[in-house]
């Protein structure tokens, strides 16, 4: 998937970076950590042909955004590759999909998506063998079927894009599972730090400890994989990564340095330190949510209802909703997040803040970095 020249200058305050479409609920598969807690059948609810199209042309129109089809399970909508070529083929819009691994992943399925112009498929892993991954899924054969998935979309050249849950279920096997993610010869990792929302429990999370460390070794895992990393719900990885960054440096030059907040704010005006998005993208700030039956959100993992395109344009509602400009505004961040330094590349998960603390503003409780000012 390639970036717009236009994104490099992309005002979140206006358009989003990336914006994610729930087409239905309806899934086969049972997954633990299930933000959607989908279910097996579609909901009578769900937007119609029509009115997803009326809703592709919103987001054409805002600035073209990168647009993914979610679920439940994106396949289980009939009417799935007609909206993507819509999309695609009469809105210029680049966009990618996250099925679910079931028998519904044939080859002609995959076909269908080379035809079409699907510019990525993204497949969840979350184990590197099928007892790890098939016990997260719910579902005995979910492995296998992801593996057969991925030998047609090699076969047929479209890009990889592998989706992982990071919770206490696998920490110990990521390393191997980012053997396989290699292996496979995937364009992109997606890592998602688990948020206790839908099925997900907060003991399943990391501890702040864990996190860090987790993105520590991901740096080092950006650096030696021919394949990109992104931390999903994890804005503070955009921290390690300076961190790194700036140690390296000092290393090189003999000199200790320190981080300055001018740097830190000079980081942010630049293209983004990883080489994707103009700067971090964050629950509300850059991204956002559409509900299968159209509730809007700051994204799938922050429930906290902004509109509904059925009532509202989705452009109004980004721009103008008040969570939405809350969750803008890093000035109105609270505790350690509100003084931290880095706040402008990071800002924590605010999904994260709001699933433990109630209140999307706070603190994020993944994070194990101090602040500069508390120190």
């Amino acid at each position: 998937m390639t970036i717009d020249t236009n994104a490099i200058h992309r005002n979140y305050n206006e358009f989003p970076f990336i914006v994610i479409w729930e087409v239905t609920r309806a899934c086969a598969l049972k997954c633990l950590h299930c933000r959607a807690e989908a279910q097996y059948k579609s909901d009578p609810r769900q937007l119609s042909f029509e009115e997803g199209k009326q809703l592709i042309d919103q987001i054409a129109e805002m600035n073209n955004p990168l647009f993914v089809f979610t679920g439940g399970d994106p396949l289980m909508r009939p009417d799935l590759f007609q909206l993507a070529h819509y999309a695609i083929h009469e809105k210029n819009l680049a966009v990618s999909m996250t099925p679910s691994a079931t028998p519904k992943v044939t080859k002609a399925a995959v076909e269908k998506a080379k035809h079409v112009g699907l510019s990525r498929w993204a497949f969840s892993l979350d184990g590197s063998n099928a007892e790890i991954h098939d016990y997260f899924r719910g579902t005995n054969g979910s492995f296998d079927r992801t593996m057969k998935g991925i030998s047609y979309l090699k076969e047929l050249n479209i890009p990889i894009q592998i989706n992982t849950t990071v919770s206490n279920y696998n920490i110990d096997d990521l390393e191997r599972i980012s053997e396989v993610v290699k292996d496979m010869g995937a364009v992109l990792w997606s890592l998602f730090f688990l948020i206790p929302t839908g099925r997900a429990q907060q003991k399943d999370m990391l501890t702040p400890q864990q996190h860090e460390e987790v993105m520590k070794w991901l740096v080092e895992v950006q650096q030696k994989m021919p394949y990109h990393v992104k931390a999903t719900e994890a804005p503070h990885y955009r921290r390690v990564f300076l961190q790194n960054k700036q140690s390296a440096a000092s290393n090189r030059s003999g000199v200790r340095s320190e981080t300055s907040a001018m740097e830190i704010q000079k980081s942010q005006k630049r293209t983004d330190l990883l080489g994707r998005a103009p700067k971090g993208v964050n629950d509300g700030d850059g991204f956002v949510f559409i509900s299968h039956i159209g509730d809007v959100y700051p994204s799938g993992f922050l429930p906290v209802k902004c509109g509904n395109v059925r009532e509202q344009s989705l452009l109004d509602i980004y721009q103008h909703s008040p969570v939405m400009k809350d969750l803008r505004n890093k000035t109105l961040l609270k505790g350690k997040c509100g003084l931290c330094e880095y706040k402008d590349i990071c800002g924590g998960s605010r999904a994260r803040a709001f699933a433990v603390h109630g209140d999307y503003l706070e603190s994020d409780p993944s994070c194990d970095y101090t602040p500069a000012a508390l120190t």
